[in-house]
């Protein structure tokens, strides 16, 4: 089994998870939830197979290094990345209704990067500015804040919803988590991805002087991860220093992730050094 079909497997799984989910939350059955997560996990294993049999592969054909150099590379990474936090946010708080956003965004990433004709998935050799022992410490530190800006985007939308719904006719969104909750969730998330993104920009300058001969040189990249670091830094300073909570911390969480998704996909088609992303 070579590692294409067994992250092909990986989609499958998150996908059957991500029903098992919304089935849970729908019809209010317990097991259905129960079951998502069992598939959730089969797709967390299967899923670091894949890239481990990738990252074997890769030396197989002589190239060796590890699979994090190319889109479709990230977006299997990040996938990965969200469904562990996910999980661990699951175990730690006892309810699988933060499923019903999380799945979604695994499923539908790691679909894209599978299935989209846009995107190569054929293992190349590494360009030269990408030779450098500073590629997994600075994807893996991003990816990991943008994963958690993801859950913190996802917690964000439900608490609006949730709020919207307030001294309203019983719905589904009712079933959501208490506000508190929520905001609480969507602070510690956006707590965990500023740290790992602040070190993502420290270790990418270091790579870049490196690799270029300079620290920052206002890459489009360079520039909106910069853009991205200072809307969630407004958001720590709104609620540690000014009380926010609730609703407005809310919407910088979701304009936050919007930069993040500008930061990731967008600039990539703006020339720059880092255009072969």
């Amino acid at each position: 089994m070579n590692s294409s079909l067994m992250l092909s497997m990986t989609t499958w799984g998150y996908g059957f998870a991500t029903i098992m989910y919304m089935i849970s939350w729908i019809f209010k059955k317990t097991r259905a939830a129960t079951f998502g997560r069992w598939l959730l996990v089969f797709g967390i294993i299967i899923h670091v197979l894949g890239i481990a049999l990738r990252w074997i592969e890769s030396y197989q054909m002589g190239i060796g290094h590890a699979p994090l150099s190319n889109m479709y590379e990230s977006l299997v990474f990040f996938s990965l990345t969200v469904a562990l936090i996910y999980i661990y946010v699951e175990y730690k708080y006892h309810t699988s209704i933060f499923g019903i956003f999380a799945t979604p965004v695994i499923f539908l990433t790691i679909a894209y990067a599978s299935l989209s004709p846009n995107i190569n998935d054929r293992i190349q050799p590494l360009i030269p500015a990408l030779k450098s022992n500073w590629l997994i410490a600075h994807v893996l530190t991003c990816f990991l804040g943008y994963s958690a800006f993801a859950l913190a985007f996802g917690m964000s939308c439900m608490y609006l919803l949730k709020q919207r719904q307030q001294n309203k006719p019983k719905s589904i969104w009712d079933y959501l988590p208490e506000l508190n909750l929520l905001d609480e969730l969507t602070y510690q998330m956006i707590m965990f991805g500023f740290l790992f993104l602040t070190i993502g920009i420290i270790t990418g300058a270091v790579w870049a002087n490196s690799a270029w001969g300079s620290y920052w040189s206002w890459d489009p990249k360079e520039t909106w991860s910069l853009i991205t670091w200072f809307i969630y830094a407004i958001y720590l300073h709104a609620r540690l220093m000014r009380g926010w909570e609730g609703e407005r911390v809310a919407y910088i969480s979701i304009i936050g992730f919007m930069a993040v998704l500008f930061t990731y996909f967008g600039v990539n088609y703006l020339p720059g050094l880092h255009s072969y992303a």
